[in-house]
């Protein structure tokens, strides 16, 4: 089994996770009620996305 020959510093370990960071939620507005929604996904207040209604959007809203 492999084992490092050296130990890692403090700042390779550092740099290595400052890396890991969240990103925000990206959002759009929704084109027909101007709701914020995320993109590619019908929206939770009307339940329209490319031009047509998904009633079962507006029933389930994301649970974040």
């Amino acid at each position: 089994m492999a084992v490092p020959k050296r130990k890692t510093s403090r700042s390779n370990t550092r740099s290595r996770r400052a890396n890991w960071k969240a990103t925000p939620v990206t959002l759009t507005t929704c084109p027909q009620c101007k709701a914020p929604t995320q993109p590619h996904v019908a929206c939770p207040s009307c339940g329209t996305y490319n031009g047509r209604h998904y009633g079962v959007a507006e029933r389930t809203e994301h649970q974040g």
